[in-house]
C-alpha cells in the first residue's frame, strides 16, 4: 500500500467506507476474503464485490457512492420547517384530533410546500426528520365508556364460568 493510500484510508468518510479501506489493507497483508470476512463482520460476497471495486476503479473504488434514485424531494430547509408545522398540532392545520398519520401529513406538505407524497412514502420521510406517527384507534362516537367497563367487570366474568 502507497502513501496515497494510507492517507486516504484515514480520511474515510464513514464508517462503511473505513471498513472498505480496511479490508484492503487487510488483504494487501495477505489475508483470504474468508478471514478479513469473519474479522470485520460482513459476507465473503462483500469482501469480493469490493476488491472487484478496487481493482476496476481504484482507491476512488472503495468511496461511498451517492444513492441511486431520485432527489429528495423536500430540501433539509423545508424538513426542518416539516418539523415545526407537526409540532403545531394537527388542529392549527384542521384536523380533528391531534393525531398525526401518514394522510396528515402528506396533505400539510402538499398544502405548505406545493410537493404530493404518496401517504405510504411518507412514514420513511417522518422517520428521516426524527418524527414519528400515531395510528388511530377506531372508535365509534356513540361508544359508552360506563357500559364497557361495566360489562368488562360484571358480565364477562359470568360469560367466563359458563364456557
Amino acid at each position: 500500500m502507497d502513501f496515497m493510500e494510507k492517507t486516504l484510508s484515514s480520511q474515510a468518510t464513514d464508517w462503511r467506507e473505513g471498513r472498505r479501506f480496511r479490508a484492503w489493507e487487510l488483504k494487501q497483508q495477505g489475508w483470504s476474503q474468508r478471514e478479513i470476512a469473519r474479522a470485520l463482520g460482513v459476507t465473503e460476497g462483500a469482501v469480493s464485490q469490493w476488491m472487484k471495486r478496487r481493482r476496476e476503479g481504484g482507491v476512488e473504488g472503495l468511496r461511498k457512492r451517492t444513492s441511486p434514485g431520485a432527489p429528495p424531494c423536500l430540501s433539509e430547509e423545508q424538513r426542518e420547517q416539516l418539523k415545526g408545522l407537526v409540532a403545531q398540532g394537527a388542529p392549527v392545520h384542521g384536523f380533528r384530533g391531534e393525531v398525526w398519520t401518514c394522510e396528515r401529513v402528506a396533505e400539510v406538505i402538499r398544502k405548505e410546500f406545493g410537493i404530493s407524497y404518496h401517504p405510504a412514502h411518507v412514514s420513511r420521510l417522518v422517520r428521516a426528520v426524527g418524527l414519528s406517527l400515531q395510528k388511530p384507534m377506531r372508535r365509534a362516537d356513540q361508544r359508552d365508556e360506563e357500559a364497557i367497563r361495566h360489562w368488562k367487570a360484571e358480565r364477562w366474568p359470568e360469560l367466563k364460568k359458563g364456557l
